[in-house]
């Protein structure tokens, strides 16, 4: 059985907007460095504030789905694609 998962986008983001560190980040999203590590090295994602999440979304102008992905336990993505066509 797979656990559910969590992952996180942030350096993407990052590179995608040439943010070179977390100090630049931490300077345009107001947030701690403690805050962005924890989220950078997928450290408790299920635990992290909504609220950190979405001044992440702001900084970077992108939905939350960019941000952080999910996947359910036992997700089949092989089966799901064949349920949606």
């Amino acid at each position: 059985m797979v656990e559910s998962k969590l992952k996180s986008n942030l350096r993407l983001l990052m590179a995608h907007h040439k943010i070179d560190s977390v100090t630049e980040l931490m300077k345009k999203s107001k947030l701690s460095r403690n805050a962005i590590k924890k989220i950078l090295k997928e450290e408790n994602l299920e635990n992290a504030k909504l609220e950190t999440f979405l001044r992440l979304c702001d900084t970077f102008s992108c939905p939350l789905s960019d941000l952080i992905e999910y996947t359910p336990k036992d997700f089949d993505k092989e089966k799901w694609i064949k349920s949606k066509y």
